[in-house]
């Protein structure tokens, strides 16, 4: 089987926007943390 020059640009699209797609993929903005269990503003209620 030959491989032309539109195969293997397809297939850099595909990990190109893959990658993309993957290091965007997280919303949060800044360092992730575990909130503490001592929160103040759950005691009040």
């Amino acid at each position: 089987m030959r491989s032309c020059k539109a195969q293997w640009l397809l297939i850099a699209v595909v990990v190109v926007l893959g990658t993309m797609q993957m290091l965007a993929s997280c919303g949060q903005k800044g360092d992730l943390y575990l909130p503490d269990d001592d929160d103040p503003a759950e005691e009040r209620r």
